[in-house]
C-alpha cells in the first residue's frame, strides 16, 4: 500500500506532468518539421540541384542496382544512404534551430520581468578593484 502512495505521489508532482507535456508536445513539433523539411524544403532543394528527390540518394554497398529506389535497395544489402542522412540532419538543425529561439524569447521574457522580481545582487567592490578604477580614472584625466 505505501508503494502506490509513494508512486502516487511521484506521479502527480509538478515536474513529472510537466516532462510528460514536454515530451508529447516535442514528438507532434517534431512531426511538423519533419513535414516542413520533407514537404516543403527538400522539393525546393531537389529542384535546385537537378529535380531529383534528394532523400532516395544512396551509395549501394552490396553490389545492388544503382536504379532502385532506396527501400528496394535496402531490402536487396546494406546501403550508404547519405541522402536520407542529410535529409534528417536538416530536419536536426531546423528543430534545434526552432528550439534555440524559443529559450531566447522566453529568457527574453523572464527579463522583462518587473524588477522585485529579478534577484538583483550587488558586490561591493573589492580593495584591489577600487585602486584600479582609481588609477584608471587618473590616467583617463592626465590624457
Amino acid at each position: 500500500m505505501a508503494l502506490l502512495q509513494e508512486f502516487k505521489a511521484f506521479a502527480i508532482k509538478g515536474n513529472v506532468v510537466d516532462l510528460a507535456v514536454a515530451v508529447i508536445i516535442g514528438t507532434a513539433f517534431g512531426k511538423i518539421v519533419d513535414s516542413l523539411v520533407q514537404d516543403i524544403i527538400m522539393p525546393i532543394v531537389g529542384k535546385i540541384f537537378g529535380g531529383l528527390d534528394f532523400s532516395s540518394y544512396y551509395i549501394p554497398l552490396n553490389g545492388q542496382a544503382t536504379n532502385l529506389s532506396l527501400l528496394e535497395a535496402k531490402k536487396a544489402g546494406a546501403v550508404f544512404a547519405y541522402g536520407n542522412f542529410a535529409t534528417i540532419s536538416l530536419n536536426f538543425v531546423i528543430l534545434a534551430f526552432i528550439i534555440f529561439q524559443m529559450v531566447r524569447i522566453i529568457n527574453q521574457l523572464r527579463l522583462g520581468q518587473p524588477p522585485e522580481a529579478i534577484p538583483v545582487i550587488i558586490a561591493t567592490p573589492t580593495e584591489e578593484i577600487r585602486l584600479l578604477t582609481e588609477i584608471r580614472d587618473a590616467l583617463k584625466r592626465s590624457e
